[in-house]
């Protein structure tokens, strides 16, 4: 029988809060802290999880990497008809576009860095069922 598991994506920030800030707002969730102060997990309706670990000597990811390889980053899918808003949100509470051109329709994939430089995208998606 397998043990019960549960996955969380961790991101490591020099200010954790600050990042669980920004994506419990974008998400509209709620930041948790928990006796660990050094760790806290953003949990938004749907019960997505995803957590913040300090890191007092984090440094941004570099996207694109130079060696043009697949890193890691967060995909966030957005009804077709809601991309530039979902863009609007994103960008008011702090993140920096990394590429904004618009593909057009159900292929709009727009890239971005968080407050603390992580890569993230936003995605089309033809329903709000994510496909």
């Amino acid at each position: 029988m397998a043990v019960d598991k549960a996955s969380v994506v961790v991101l490591d920030a020099a200010e954790p809060l600050e990042l669980a800030d920004f994506y419990a707002r974008f998400l509209g969730g709620e930041a948790r802290v928990g006796s660990n102060p050094d760790y806290v997990e953003v949990v938004e309706p749907s019960g997505v999880r995803l957590a913040i670990r300090r890191d007092r000597g984090a440094a941004p990811p570099s996207w694109p990497r130079p060696d043009t390889s697949q890193q890691a980053h967060l995909h966030f899918l957005v009804p077709q008809d809601d991309m530039d808003e979902a863009e609007r949100e994103a960008i008011d509470l702090g993140a920096r576009p990394l590429e904004t051109r618009d593909n057009g329709g159900r292929h709009d994939i727009r890239r971005y860095s968080d407050p603390a430089g992580h890569p993230f995208v936003l995605a089309a998606s033809e329903g709000h069922g994510l496909a």
